[in-house]
């Protein structure tokens, strides 16, 4: 195995679940085939942002020398979404052209590529969940980019599509959510932006199952069912333990400052195609949210 973004949220969860361990906000029956790892059962190098720059030819060939995976899950990334919009040639570097070469040294090791991508690549203006052969459209810099690096990925490789991750590692909104629940402070948080909250924790579990099964195409795992921004954190609110009502809705054109990149208005994913392949949704968005905040809380 090797890991690229092996320091981000994905990446830290995602290892201890290689090693046979429980993420803290995890659970034992969140793999999607229902199969725990074993210890020992994967031989994984993992390399962060300061151990490998995926947009470095060398490095990255390097690496790949050292570790010889049979399997590369692709987690480095670009992620700043607003800043993006003013640092295109940034984005495209990470997002397109690392993901360029990794799937090249991949191929060259005769390695599966696993790419982790995002609902950022769809407009988003509709109002039902998303499947896989809904047609992209991407409104932001980081989106475009995202879809670009989708397709670097030859027809081999797992593009793994997800939305609204949170883990436990990071500062993230579900932080600020528990800490304002302590204090009971009021939050606002936009109404009109819906998704998939996915704990990384879960989805880090899921991949388990295209590293071992290897599916070939692309595949939407994200938590099951959808939400507003506003909903997700009153939920979060109310199981820190404080009161949902202080937490009001607002709308995007609200926010000041303004965002910078537009997102999809709505963007919940559903799949058509995990079935075929014998796999299962992650569980419930509320589930996976409720333990990050629990493990948040005892943090």
């Amino acid at each position: 195995m090797l890991i690229t973004g092996g320091g981000g949220q994905v990446g830290r969860d995602l290892s201890l679940v290689l090693a046979g361990q429980i993420p803290p906000a995890g659970s034992a029956t969140a793999l999607l085939d229902q199969n725990p790892v074993t210890a020992g059962e994967f031989d994984v190098s993992t390399f962060d942002r300061a151990s490998l720059d995926v947009t470095d030819e060398p490095s990255v060939r390097q690496a790949f020398d050292a570790a010889r995976p049979d399997v590369v899950v692709h987690l480095a990334a670009y992620t700043a979404v607003d800043r993006a919009e003013s640092d295109p040639e940034g984005a495209a570097l990470v997002n397109e052209e690392g993901t360029r070469l990794v799937a090249k040294a991949a191929a060259d090791h005769g390695a599966h590529l696993v790419y982790v991508s995002t609902d950022y690549v769809f407009a988003g203006d509709g109002d039902r969940p998303l499947v896989e052969s809904d047609p992209t459209g991407p409104r932001s810099v980081y989106g475009s980019t995202k879809l670009a690096g989708e397709r670097q990925c030859p027809s081999s490789a797992s593009i793994v599509r997800t939305s609204w991750v949170a883990g436990v590692w990071n500062r993230t909104v579900f932080t600020l959510a528990v800490g304002a629940a302590a204090d009971a402070t009021p939050l606002r948080f936009v109404a009109d932006q819906t998704g998939s909250p996915t704990s990384s924790a879960d989805l880090a579990a899921g991949l388990v199952a295209f590293i071992r099964g290897r599916h070939a195409g692309l595949f939407h795992v994200s938590g099951s069912g959808g939400a507003s921004w506003h909903e997700v954190i009153a939920f979060a609110y109310a199981q820190a333990g404080g009161d949902p009502s202080l937490v009001s809705p607002i709308l995007t054109s609200e926010l000041n400052p303004p965002q910078a990149a537009m997102r999809p208005t709505y963007s919940v994913l559903a799949s058509e195609r995990l079935g075929a392949v014998g796999l299962v949704p992650l569980p419930a968005w509320e589930e996976g949210i409720g333990r990050l905040v629990a493990a948040i809380k005892a943090s």
